[in-house]
């Protein structure tokens, strides 16, 4: 007989996740980029199996999905009219910070005051800069060493629909319709919905564990696109240029400060959107940057794309060069599809209210996968996982914040179930 396996706490469950390296990487032509994403997936197969899903899989692509079929009786007025809800995390974590060897720290009865890392003590998270940990005190705080980032983002969405599932299969009187699980990978590097089918995903709604602090719920996000500009220069031998040498590495350097110096990443916040550079490569007879375009609106977008193509006319009358400028698409704005049908995000706003929090609707400075799968059809908003100070070594997430984000992925699911009764 083989043994019944074991069940793990919530904690126990994440620290377990946050140990295997599942760091993506950008630029990597596999799919998902990085090995270890599959050996993390591999484990979810085997823990979604243990806690009952038997039709738990991972594809080609390292998506793992799984079922929790309803267990709504024949009798009652809800049955056959629930929705499907699909529960998605990715397991993957930020590509430029280190998530090898994670050590999770446990702070127990955090007594407030700064938490100095002990791998790395020059890695302080200073309450100070922390209003939301000072209001922690008493709690159970995790960290990573400071050696590395703690990976909460999102093994804590992970470990949270994990500990959804396992406690729906020891309450069998609380009734809930079926649930879709999802496992995505390589959402860090924008890649998280890539091949995800949603046709055999099969959910109605869906809800990403992937926000914030505790009693969020984001349902905006960037629109976003990516801008490649070539710079095309004229070496020849600097000894004779005079007159004749384009230097496109010059062209590329004047092209970056020929923009607005209050639409970066670092000098906006709220609903501003920004001009990023992220790299800049090449030589004097060509020169090439990749630039981040995000902003709330299309319209937005379409005057700071504009603004790139002003400075390519400029710059390349001044240098004589020949600058293109190349925009690709990459997410919108998920509000524009929400707003279609808002019960979606008006059922996890009353469930955030049930585990007794005060729901904070938000726009995220950034994308999830369910930007991409809301325009696909699969209305996809956001719900907090409680990890705070996100790919940094500074990385921290309360026991207490994670309780409150199963207590809503539950009530969530209780709500469609009553809606559906009506």
């Amino acid at each position: 007989m083989s043994k019944a396996p074991k069940r793990e706490n919530l904690l126990e469950r994440f620290c377990r996740y946050v140990k295997v390296d599942t760091q993506s990487k950008d630029g990597s032509e596999t799919y998902p980029s990085t090995e270890g994403q599959k050996v993390l997936l591999k484990m979810l197969v085997e823990d979604l199996k243990a806690a009952g899903l038997e039709d738990a899989t991972m594809d080609e692509h390292g998506y793992v999905m799984a079922t929790l079929q309803s267990n709504i009786p024949a009798d009652h007025p809800a049955y056959g009219k629930v929705p499907t809800v699909g529960l998605l995390a990715h397991v993957d974590t930020y590509h430029e910070v280190s998530g090898k060897n994670v050590k999770p720290q446990i702070h127990r009865n955090y007594s407030g005051g700064d938490i100095v890392l002990p791998g790395d003590q020059s890695i302080v998270i200073r309450a100070a800069d922390e209003p939301e940990l000072v209001a922690c005190k008493g709690m159970t705080i995790i960290t990573s060493d400071g050696t590395t980032l703690l990976g909460g983002d999102d093994k804590a969405g992970v470990a949270e629909i994990m500990e959804s599932i396992w406690r729906f299969k020891e309450e069998p009187k609380r009734l809930h319709g079926k649930i879709r699980v999802g496992f995505t990978v390589d959402e860090e590097i924008g890649r998280g919905t890539d091949f995800f089918d949603v046709k055999k995903f099969a959910a109605d709604y869906a809800y990403t564990v992937d926000g914030s602090s505790v009693g969020e719920i984001e349902d905006e996000t960037f629109c976003a696109d990516s801008a490649f500009v070539t710079i095309t220069g004229a070496d020849v031998h600097p000894g004779y240029a005079r007159g004749k040498m384009v230097n496109a590495l010059r062209a590329a350097a004047d092209f970056i400060w020929a923009l607005p110096q209050d639409r970066t990443p670092e000098t906006t916040e709220k609903r501003d959107g920004y001009l990023h550079p992220i790299s800049v490569n090449g030589n004097v007879s060509e020169a090439k940057i990749h630039f981040l375009v995000r902003d709330f609106t299309v319209d937005g977008l379409g005057e700071l794309e504009t603004i790139l193509k002003h400075a390519a006319s400029y710059v390349g009358r001044k240098y004589g060069a020949k600058i293109d400028v190349e925009v690709k698409e990459s997410y919108r704005n998920m509000k524009y599809a929400m707003d279609r049908d808002p019960k979606v995000v008006e059922y996890a706003e009353e469930a955030i209210r049930r585990a007794g929090l005060a729901p904070k609707r938000t726009s995220i400075r950034g994308g999830t996968d369910g930007a991409r799968l809301s325009f696909q059809g699969l209305l996809t908003p956001n719900l907090f996982d409680g990890s705070m100070n996100y790919h940094s070594k500074k990385e921290w997430i309360p026991l207490e914040w994670m309780e409150k984000s199963v207590e809503t992925i539950m009530n969530v699911c209780d709500i469609w179930v009553e809606r559906s009764a009506q």
